[in-house]
């Protein structure tokens, strides 16, 4: 093997990780400090490469130090950005649980991403190079851009002044009481939201100086914000929440694990030929997974510590009152006479909703009622899609055998995932979920001889007898009905009430008797299963399918329903799947930058409405009985 190739690229890795470092430790600091998992952080990143290279081609890039001037105020300008998104949106929502703050955050991608589109165009973007470094130095044979040895020494140089900062300054014991203790903080007399601020500012500027840094090497692009953050928080979650030297450790190592995999390429190991260039794909998210499976709070982080400003425990769920059941065969009728009305459009729209509804029970099953957060449910919904296909499609598979294994293939995956996922908890959970989801993403992204790769399969269609008319339209209705009512009977049975045992008191739980980790397993294991029969009636409607159903965006849809509606309401996830999917559509034939529309609605709805849709019926229900 060529050993001067290997150090090559591990020159190269070290140049990569004080980008991916300044990302990453920015992301670190706010949830160290505010504990909201910022889902915007990629997109100030992309804002940033944005801002570089405008500034760049304004200002010129005639000498090194207007560059860097360049560098530097796109970097303040992001920082600003924060901090006003930290003041207008986030401020209002710290004591929202979790989801809602991942909600809220989800809704600025969607408005930033089209407020870069409207002024920048969808086009990437390449900036200069920088004035006096754009040579390479050679070293063992190989020439190695000089402007890496820059990069380089940036990534410590950071870490150096982050340590003087948090450690030599009053604002640094702030800071780091705050992550111990922020309430106590607030007693002592110290101003904890322009504090919170001043953290966002700072974790801001360091993705703009990332991007920017990055600018001669990568071009400014729209898909920045979501690829980034994937890469931001599997470096968070490996050192540790709130961990700087974690976060520096984590950025070189899955920097230099790319860097040998790039190295290796395709290598034949006992007549068997591996790829392992295609390994850098995911390869923070495998180190993700073994970190978090090991060391569950990262190499270097510590057990996380319950908010004293997490949301009040929810109220026992009630039956079904009659007036409430009257509307619910109301509902179920009205869906039934819609093909009578001889709209195709709003049929098929309908079916997407009430598919999307049941995906989004089975998460609310798992979130809202067994209170596991999950950032990666879509995969068991895209193995249920693939594994109807597959079987359908390539291996000729009756589609009525096809339709019942999917969601069993499905439940397979959830048994051997939840199996690792039970020894966690909160935003670790939801992490793990995520490096899972992306493992199996990866593995049909890449398998194009089974899966078609990135292009999919198509050609998967019901039964003759199911194409006629609306005979899928009532036998997705059916499923649906069913599949929810069925989860609603489960919710109501013993296993539901140790379920939500299990949720809102573990010790007590296992103080009389119950078996806690056995019944999060199972709960796993039956939102998975429904999770894939959604898929599979997804596979079945659209007759293709393809690896954008097991991305992190379609498992933020499925919160995005959920949340909407209400979590602590059992028909809030169809309402919310149900307003989401008209909205999406409505927003989509409004304007180009539907995006934008749709963040800015949600956005509305989190500050206006935090307990969902139907959150507010029960709110305005309890305000009327005390009235009288």
């Amino acid at each position: 093997m060529d050993m001067a190739a290997l150090f090559t690229q591990l020159l190269n890795g070290l140049a990569s990780a004080s980008s991916l470092f300044m990302v990453a430790v920015g992301l670190s600091l706010i949830f160290g400090v505010t504990r909201v998992v910022n889902f915007a952080h990629g997109s100030l990143y992309m804002v940033g490469i944005y801002l570089a290279y405008s500034l760049t081609t304004w200002w010129g890039a005639d000498s090194i130090g207007t560059y860097l001037l360049a560098v530097l105020s796109a970097a303040l300008l992001t920082g600003l950005l924060g901090a006003l998104i930290e003041i207008v949106v986030l401020r209002r929502i710290y004591h929202a649980p979790e989801l809602f703050q991942l909600l809220a955050t989800f809704a600025l991608v969607l408005v930033i991403s089209d407020a870069v589109l409207w002024y920048w165009g969808a086009e990437d973007l390449l900036g200069p190079q920088v004035p006096g470094l754009s040579g390479a130095i050679e070293l063992l044979g190989r020439h190695i851009p000089t402007y890496n040895f820059v990069l380089m020494s940036v990534g410590p140089l950071v870490l150096l002044g982050l340590w003087y900062l948090l450690n030599r300054t009053r604002w640094g014991i702030y800071v780091r009481a705050a992550q111990q203790d922020k309430e106590m903080l607030a007693a002592l007399g110290v101003n904890q939201a322009w504090l919170f601020t001043s953290v966002f500012a700072l974790g801001s500027f360091l993705a703009g100086l990332g991007a920017a840094l990055e600018l001669p090497n990568e071009p400014a692009s729209l898909s920045l914000d979501l690829r980034l953050i994937g890469d931001a928080f599997a470096v968070v979650v490996i050192g540790g929440m709130g961990s700087i030297l974690g976060a520096f450790i984590a950025a070189l190592s899955i920097a230099e694990v790319k860097a040998i995999a790039n190295w290796l390429g395709a290598v034949n190991v006992l007549g068997v030929t591996i790829n392992f260039s295609k390994l850098s794909l995911i390869v923070e998210f495998l180190l993700m997974a073994l970190v978090l499976v090991s060391r569950p709070w990262g190499l270097l982080g510590k057990p996380q510590e319950k908010s004293r400003n997490s949301a009040p425990i929810e109220a026992p769920l009630r039956f079904v009152t009659s007036p409430q059941k009257v509307l619910m065969i109301g509902a179920v009728l009205c869906l039934a006479m819609i093909p009578l009305f001889d709209n195709a459009y709003l049929m098929i729209l309908l079916q997407d909703a009430l598919i999307a509804a049941l995906f989004a029970v089975s998460l609310h099953f798992m979130a809202g009622l067994a209170g596991m957060h999950s950032f990666g449910h879509a995969v068991y919904f895209g193995v249920g899609a693939y594994a109807a296909a597959v079987l359908s499609s390539q291996l000729a598979i009756p589609m009525a055998w096809s339709f019942i294994a999917a969601p069993v293939v499905a439940a397979l995956f959830a048994v051997i995932f939840g199996w690792f996922c039970i020894r966690l908890s909160g935003i670790y959970l939801a992490m793990l979920t995520l490096a899972f989801a992306q493992l199996i993403w990866s593995i049909v992204f890449q398998w194009e001889g089974f899966t078609g790769g990135s292009n999919g399969l198509i050609g998967i269609w019901p039964s003759a007898w199911l194409e006629e008319g609306n005979h899928y339209y009532y036998f997705t209705l059916l499923v649906v009905i069913a599949s929810i009512f069925l989860l609603r009977w489960i919710t109501f049975s013993s296993f539901g009430y140790a379920m939500r045992a299990s949720r809102d008191s573990v010790l007590r739980t296992q103080a009389i008797g119950i078996h806690v980790r056995r019944v999060q397993w199972q709960v796993f294991i039956i939102s998975g299963f429904f999770a894939g029969l959604a898929g599979a009636l997804y596979a079945f409607s659209k007759g293709s399918i393809s690896p954008e159903e097991l991305s992190v965006s379609r498992s933020v849809d499925a919160l995005v329903m959920v949340l909407l509606g209400g979590i602590q309401s059992l028909i809030g996830p169809v309402i919310g799947a149900f307003s989401y999917t008209f909205l999406h559509d409505y927003v989509i034939n409004t304007t180009t930058y539907w995006k934008a529309l749709l963040g800015m609605v949600i956005i509305g709805l989190v500050l206006l409405f935090p307990m969902g849709i139907a959150g507010v019926a029960d709110y305005l229900k309890r305000l009327r009985f005390n009235r009288q």
